[in-house]
């Protein structure tokens, strides 16, 4: 008894090294997919030039969700593979697949050279990306799952959450470094491909980490019984019992934890730099803090889920968010840009408009000149990062601006020959913006006037409602199902909730911001998704902290 109670002792000993190495190499690939996303102005300007500047960030965004859009698919193929064939084989296809896509981003030449072939190229690399990550999470959270002890599933699997955050950070601070060895004119030239190029040596990292790894043993048991699953899709979606536990799974857990977890570590990053109009560096170093004064919480509150339990923590995160994020997000305005914040209250804008004269900006082929009255007014503060409201004008009038007391009068640019149009929108714009910066608006945040340590705690309080949600989930969703069919089945519903509903969340966000002109519009997307999730988990999710996952 003394001798096997001695050599469990020793296995957990090493399966704690073995899961360390797994979550070593899970780190990775989020740095290479994060990347993308801290990198979107840069790739804008390099991939999508050819378009107006909205429509070439909205374009960028689109790249970036479409990586989220196939990871349900990567999630059904590796699933299946994962539960047919191991979990150690199927990570490590996943792990290749997404550094040799990352590394290729690198190498891509831009529009100016090869012209839409360029995005295309993009687009292609973020959808290997998004179909290799699509299989990762769900092999790497039941691999460690499976390896736990009684009553610590939720603490062992929480170290798996951290790694999502730690790629992110990596990325920014290699992001950093080369920001400011390169400076900004040579990183916006061609330094940007660097932390993509870096991934390489990240890849054989990985790969020599992953290699050290043993199977599951709850697989492996499996396999030596002869009971793993002969056809897993369809146990997993063509039986009731269990589809039905994949559609409370997405809807009452991972859909309100993954806009909890974009806005918190995604739209924050977009928001500062995009709206409030900070320094590049500056911001990737203020969320490179929060994030990591935060990290540490993701394993407080996987411990935690084995005492009290995985439904009551992540629908608190949930909660917490809906009725928290449109204060803190104003609060961060004041925080990171008070100029733009007071000049917003005292003299707030309104773009008065005929409605028919304003269209929805967005030109996929970058064929359109937006020329009318309204969308010249509504470009220009645009990309100004001005908060506007809209106010209807009789038909056929023209668009005016009313900056506080200050009353402008658009033009009509229809008609216009190009050269003459080009030269009345330069000029527009300028008396635009010297109108602006008459009425207090900055045309950048001032770093001296940040409130760092609010700001901070501000952006600490966003990544500790990720904490809430995001480091239970993993735990909650490998209790939910079987284990002959567990990695197809927990996947699905984690990457349609952080691949569909997470992963188009800055792209939608900041489109329903250009749409109206309410900078915090966007953050009706979250709110929604989040309180829908609270209300479905609270009333249809049965808490399984401690249930046996062994068959």
């Amino acid at each position: 008894m003394v001798a096997a109670a001695n050599a469990e002792v020793k296995a957990r000993g090493s399966d704690r090294l073995v899961i360390a190495g797994a979550s070593a190499g899970t780190v990775f690939e989020w740095y290479d997919f994060y990347l993308y996303g801290s990198l979107a102005s840069f790739i804008t300007e390099q991939f999508f030039s050819g378009v107006n500047a909205t429509t070439g960030y909205i374009f960028a965004l689109l790249a970036f969700a479409a990586g989220f859009a196939v990871r349900p698919f990567g999630a059904i193929v590796f699933g299946r593979l994962g539960d047919l064939w191991g979990r150690k084989n199927t990570f490590l296809v996943t792990m290749t697949l997404m550094g040799l896509a990352t590394f290729g981003v690198g190498l891509l030449p831009s529009y100016n050279r090869i012209g839409v072939a360029a995005p295309v190229l993009l687009i292609i690399m973020r959808l290997i990306q998004g179909l290799a990550l699509g299989g990762e999470y769900g092999g790497a959270a039941t691999y460690v799952a499976e390896h736990a002890p009684a009553g610590k599933r939720g603490l062992y699997t929480s170290w798996i959450q951290t790694t999502a955050t730690f790629g992110l950070f990596l990325s920014l601070i290699v992001i950093i470094v080369a920001r400011t060895r390169l400076g900004e004119e040579a990183f916006k030239a061609w330094g940007w491909r660097i932390p993509f190029l870096v991934s390489a040596v990240l890849l054989i990292v990985s790969l020599w980490i992953r290699l050290k790894l043993n199977e599951s043993p709850v697989f492996q048991k499996m396999v030596d019984e002869g009971s793993t699953s002969k056809a897993p899709l369809t146990e997993s979606f063509a039986r009731w019992p269990n589809l039905k536990l994949v559609l409370l799974a997405l809807a009452g857990l991972t859909a309100g934890q993954a806009v909890v977890w974009y806005t918190g570590q995604f739209y924050s990053l977009f928001f500062l730099e995009k709206t409030l109009k900070i320094d590049g560096v500056l911001t990737n170093e203020l969320v490179a803090v929060a994030l990591l004064l935060a990290t540490p919480f993701f394993v407080v509150f996987g411990w935690l889920s084995d005492k009290i339990g995985r439904k009551p923590i992540i629908l608190a995160g949930c909660l917490l968010a809906v009725l928290t994020y449109f204060p803190i997000f104003k609060a961060i305005t004041v925080a990171a840009n008070p100029q733009l914040a007071a000049a917003t209250a005292s003299a707030p804008v309104t773009v008065v408009a005929d409605p028919a004269d304003c269209a929805f900006q967005f030109d996929p082929v970058g064929k359109k000149t937006f020329a009318s009255s309204c969308d010249l007014v509504k470009s220009a503060l645009a990309t100004a990062g001005v908060s506007y409201a809209n106010q209807a004008a009789p038909s056929g009038s023209v668009a005016q601006v009313h900056i506080g007391a200050i009353n402008l009068s658009s033009f009509k640019g229809e008609s216009l020959p190009p050269a003459e149009l080009k030269k009345q929108k330069a000029a527009w714009t300028k008396t635009l913006g010297s109108a602006l910066k008459t009425a207090g608006y900055p045309a950048k945040a001032d770093p001296a006037k940040i409130n760092t340590p609010v700001l901070i705690g501000l952006l600490w309080l966003l990544v500790l409602y990720v904490t809430m949600v995001y480091g239970p989930i993993a735990a909650a969703l490998v209790e939910m199902f079987p284990a002959r069919i567990r990695y197809t089945s927990m996947s699905l519903p984690y990457h349609v909730g952080n691949g569909w509903f997470g992963g188009f969340l800055p792209t939608t966000a900041f489109a329903m911001v250009a749409a109206t002109g309410n900078i915090y519009y966007g953050l009706w997307y979250p709110v929604v998704v989040a309180g829908v999730t609270f209300i479905i988990g609270l009333v249809f999710v049965k808490e399984m902290r401690g249930a046996k996952i062994e068959a």
